[in-house]
């Protein structure tokens, strides 16, 4: 095993002035702006429209748009996506993307550039306020060859100061028409809502590495934590995603919260993203058999008949979602070319198609059952107790 290399211990200056400054600054004008206007319906309207606008252009452009090409975005949401993530202040596209590959190609390793094993704190902040010497940008020729994220990263803090403080204060003064208008926009949709995208995406790299479960992969530190995901745009499926990087889902239950994953399937309802890449519900349930079977395991001397019957309830389940998904594509060009049968017949081959979809359903089931007998005997294995099925 390499030794683990020190990280770097010189301040750089104009970030960490940025990250201490920018909290001082919002709350200072907080204070100042609430005992001389108070706080009104305007206020949060405005912070939360430009939170969401830059903190999904984080999530859902930077993050699964850019950096693993989950889906295909067209140039409107592109442009998008470049004009509020740069006024997030969190860099270009792709000087993010960079760190961010580098981060699912080196997670945990020294190369890893917010590393939480490196400390919570410097993932969350610190590996942004050090000199790190040059600036490293690899494994980004693909959006450098994209026209608008290249006029991005040569203009973004220009893009940053003008979307990101400017437009909300000229949106407060449209809406006000006065000096209350501005300053107003400028601090809640400016100062404040920086700060608060800023922490929201910092807890990815801290808080989404150090708590919550691990259903898919115990090979890193990234976990699961649905209540991060309220606070982070659905970001905080954390171990899935390192897990299925492709997917565009984080939460990939329909009831997981995941702005991010709204987002992307709406834009697809007109025509603005397409190509949504999911990952098939069988490899995504034999993984979290696989990793529930490591966590019970660990520790554990297992003898290879435990390794074979998993095997085989890992191949049960993958084949009954095969056979269940070529049951459904049948049933469904059945039904377009039922022109011209009877009532009669066809309710017969309904019934038949029904009967074939039920009967991949129990094999599922069965696959499932045979799991968790096989964990309970897992379970039970050190204190030699009996198994029921």
């Amino acid at each position: 095993m390499s030794e683990h290399v020190a990280k770097p211990t010189n301040i750089n200056l104009i970030n960490s002035s940025f990250l201490i400054g920018t909290p001082i600054l919002a709350v200072t004008s907080l204070i100042y702006y609430s005992m001389n206007y108070g706080i009104s319906w305007f206020e949060p309207v405005i912070f939360f429209f430009f939170y969401f606008a830059s903190g999904l252009s984080i999530t859902a452009g930077y993050h699964r748009l850019f950096s693993h090409r989950t889906h295909k975005g067209e140039w409107p949401l592109r442009l998008f996506y470049a004009l509020f993530g740069a006024a997030a202040f969190q860099n270009s596209a792709i000087k993010w993307c960079s760190d961010h590959r580098r981060h699912h190609l080196k997670t945990d390793e020294d190369e890893d550039p917010y590393s939480v094993t490196d400390g919570f704190m410097w993932a969350h902040i610190g590996w942004v306020m050090v000199d790190q010497g040059d600036e490293i940008v690899e494994h980004v020729e693909d959006l450098q060859a994209d026209k608008i994220l290249a006029w991005q990263d040569r203009h973004i803090f220009l893009i940053g100061f003008l979307v990101g403080i400017v437009l909300p204060g000229l949106v407060g003064f449209a809406l006000l028409g006065n000096v209350h208008g501005l300053l107003g926009g400028m601090i809640y949709g400016g100062f404040l809502r920086v700060v608060v995208v800023h922490h929201a995406t910092f807890l990815i790299n801290s808080a989404a590495h150090t708590w919550g479960t691990q259903p898919y992969s115990t090979a890193n530190t990234s976990k699961d934590s649905p209540l991060l995901s309220f606070f982070t745009f659905g970001e905080g499926y954390h171990n899935f995603h390192h897990t299925f990087q492709a997917d565009y889902r984080n939460g990939h239950r329909w009831y997981h919260w995941d702005p991010s994953k709204w987002l992307i399937q709406s834009a697809s309802w007109i025509g603005l993203t397409k190509n949504l890449h999911t990952i098939p519900d069988k490899s995504i349930e034999s993984r979290r058999m696989k990793a529930t079977f490591e966590r019970k395991a660990k520790g554990q001397f297992i003898e290879s008949d435990y390794q074979e019957k998993l095997t085989d309830c890992v191949a049960q389940l993958r084949k009954g979602f095969t056979e269940l998904m070529e049951r459904r594509k049948e049933f469904k060009q059945a039904k377009k070319s039922r022109k011209g049968q009877s009532k009669t017949s066809w309710r017969s081959m309904k019934e038949a198609h029904r009967n074939r979809i039920k009967q991949c359903k129990l094999k599922i089931a069965e696959a499932r059952s045979d799991f968790k007998i096989l964990m309970k005997s897992l379970k039970n294995k050190r204190t030699n107790k009996p198994v029921s099925a």
